[in-house]
C-alpha cells in the first residue's frame, strides 16, 4: 500500500463543479473515454447490485472492471478487474501517476488544491481500465452523484437503487434533495435502470426522466413473481427464457438488487450488442462475491455474522434479513451484537432499529477520526433500554462477544470500518481467505 495515500483528505470537500477531476483526468490522457461503463447511485444496494452486474458480465466472457467503495479490508478492493483486485505494483505505479500530474497541474495554478483521496483513487481506476482494456466498467458513485468524480464518464446506462436518508450534511435534508443528487447521474436521452421506492424520490426522478427525455427501464420484471417465499432461489423471465436467481447475497432486499443488474445485463445485450445470455446471467448471480453482506464467517466455535449496515434502511435490511437467515437455517436468533459507527449517522435510529434485537450489546472503538464517541454509543443503548458494555479494541468486542456467546451467532455490523477491521481477525483466526 502507498502511504502518501492515506494522508490524503479521507472525507469529501465540498465542491461545486467535476471542473477539478476533469482537468486531472485530461492531463493523464483522459482515460474514462476509452471504454463504455455503467455508472450506479443511490443510498444503500449500488455495490450489491454493482457487484452482480460484473459478476454477470464477466461470466458473458466480457472484459469488465469494477470500481467500488467503500472498501472493506485493503483499498485495492475497490478496483478489480474480472473480479481480481489491482495488484500492489499496479496499484502503486498508477497512484505516483496520478500524484504526479496533480503536483504539476497544482504548481501550474490549473487547480485550487490537491485532488482528495477519492478524487487520486478514481483516476486510478480510469487509468487502470483503460491500460488493462477493459470492454466495460460498471462504477459504483461514492456519494451523491451529480458532483462525485465518477460522474465525469458518460455511461452507456445509469442505474438508481434505492434513496433514503444519508449525507444530508452533503446532500440536503430531504429525500427530494437527496434524489436529486442521485439523479445527476442521467444524461439527456440516456437509459435509467430503476424501480419503483419513496413516493418523493419517484417524483424528482419522474421530473428528471421527463425534462431530459431519458428512456426508462423498471427492473419489476425482474422481482420474485408474487407469492414467492423470502428464502431461497426463484425464477424469473429474461431475455425469453426462464432463469434461476440464486444468489449467495442473503436478504429479501437483495432481491431488489438482484432486479436492477439484471435488468442492466439485458439491456446491455439487447440495446448495446454485449453477449450476455440467460445462462450467464444466472451463472453470474450465482458467482457474485460481495464480502460483508449478510455475509457469514465460522471462527473459534461461533458462527459470526457481518453486515455493513450503516444508515437507518440498511439496519431496517439487516433486520429483516436476521429473521430471513434464521429461518433458512432453522436456528435461534442471534444474541450479541457488536456495534460501531461514525458520527454523522443516525444513531439513536439504528439503536432503536438494531439494539432491542439482543441480549447483549457491546460497542467497539474504530480507527477513524469520524467515529461516534464511545459514550454517545453507551448513551444510545439506554435510551432504548439496553444494557451496552464497552470494548477497548475491535479485538476485545470480538473476545467479549464470545464470553457471552460461546456457541450459535454474533453480529458485526453499523460501520464499514467495524466489519474491514472484524472480518480480517476472524479470517486470520479461520486460518484462511473466505
Amino acid at each position: 500500500m502507498v502511504p502518501e495515500l492515506h494522508a490524503l483528505p479521507g472525507h469529501p470537500r465540498r465542491k461545486f463543479s467535476l471542473d477539478e477531476i476533469r482537468v486531472l483526468l485530461g492531463a493523464l490522457g483522459d482515460p474514462q473515454r476509452r471504454f463504455p461503463a455503467v455508472l450506479i447511485a443511490g443510498t444503500n444496494g449500488k455495490g450489491s447490485t454493482a457487484a452482480t452486474l460484473a459478476s454477470i458480465l464477466k461470466v458473458s466472457g466480457v472484459c469488465t472492471g469494477l470500481y467500488t467503495s467503500p472498501h472493506l479490508e485493503r483499498v485495492n478492493e475497490r478496483i478489480c478487474v474480472d473480479g481480481e483486485e489491482i495488484g500492489e505494483e499496479a496499484f502503486a505505479k498508477l497512484y505516483f501517476r496520478v500524484d504526479g500530474a496533480a503536483r504539476r497541474l497544482l504548481g501550474e495554478g490549473r487547480l485550487p488544491q490537491f485532488p482528495s483521496f477519492f478524487e487520486i483513487l478514481t483516476a486510478q481506476a480510469l487509468c487502470y481500465f483503460a491500460e488493462v482494456g477493459v470492454k466495460i466498467a460498471v462504477l459504483e458513485v461514492g456519494m451523491g452523484g451529480r458532483l462525485d468524480a465518477t460522474n465525469v464518464v458518460d455511461p452507456l446506462l445509469s442505474i438508481v437503487t434505492d434513496i433514503s436518508l444519508d449525507h444530508t450534511e452533503w446532500l440536503g435534508p430531504t429525500i427530494s434533495a437527496i434524489a436529486r443528487e442521485k439523479a445527476g447521474i442521467l444524461r439527456p436521452s440516456g437509459t435509467l435502470i430503476s424501480l419503483p421506492q419513496d413516493g418523493e424520490a419517484n417524483q424528482v426522478l419522474s421530473e428528471v426522466v421527463a425534462a431530459q427525455n431519458v428512456r426508462e427501464v423498471d427492473a419489476g420484471r425482474y422481482l420474485p413473481p408474487a407469492g414467492t417465499g423470502t428464502l431461497g432461489a426463484y425464477s424469473v423471465e429474461a431475455m425469453g427464457r426462464e432463469i434461476e436467481v440464486d444468489s449467495p447475497l442473503l436478504g429479501e432486499h437483495q432481491r431488489r438488487n438482484l432486479a436492477l443488474a439484471i435488468a442492466a445485463a439485458v439491456d446491455l445485450a439487447e440495446k448495446h450488442g454485449f453477449q450476455v445470455t440467460p445462462d450467464s446471467i444466472a451463472g453470474g448471480i450465482r458467482g457474485t462475491r460481495w464480502p460483508g453482506r449478510l455475509e457469514r464467517i465460522g471462527a473459534g466455535g461461533v458462527e459470526w455474522i457481518l453486515d455493513v449496515a450503516h444508515n437507518a434502511a440498511g439496519a431496517c435490511a439487516l433486520r429483516a434479513g436476521l429473521a430471513d437467515l434464521a429461518g433458512r437455517v432453522e436456528e435461534k436468533r442471534p444474541r450479541t451484537l457488536v456495534f460501531s459507527c461514525l458520527r454523522d449517522k443516525p444513531l439513536a435510529e439504528m439503536a432503536q432499529i438494531l439494539f432491542p434485537l439482543f441480549d447483549h450489546v457491546i460497542c467497539a472503538p474504530i480507527h477513524t477520526a469520524r467515529a461516534t464517541a464511545m459514550d454517545d454509543l453507551l448513551t444510545a443503548a439506554r435510551a432504548v433500554g439496553v444494557g451496552a458494555v464497552p470494548a477497548g479494541s475491535v479485538e476485545e468486542a470480538l473476545r467479549f462477544a464470545k464470553e457471552k456467546t460461546p456457541s450459535g451467532a454474533i453480529v458485526i455490523s453499523g460501520s464499514v470500518y467495524l466489519v474491514g477491521e472484524a472480518r480480517s481477525l476472524l479470517l486470520q483466526e479461520q486460518g484462511g481467505k473466505k
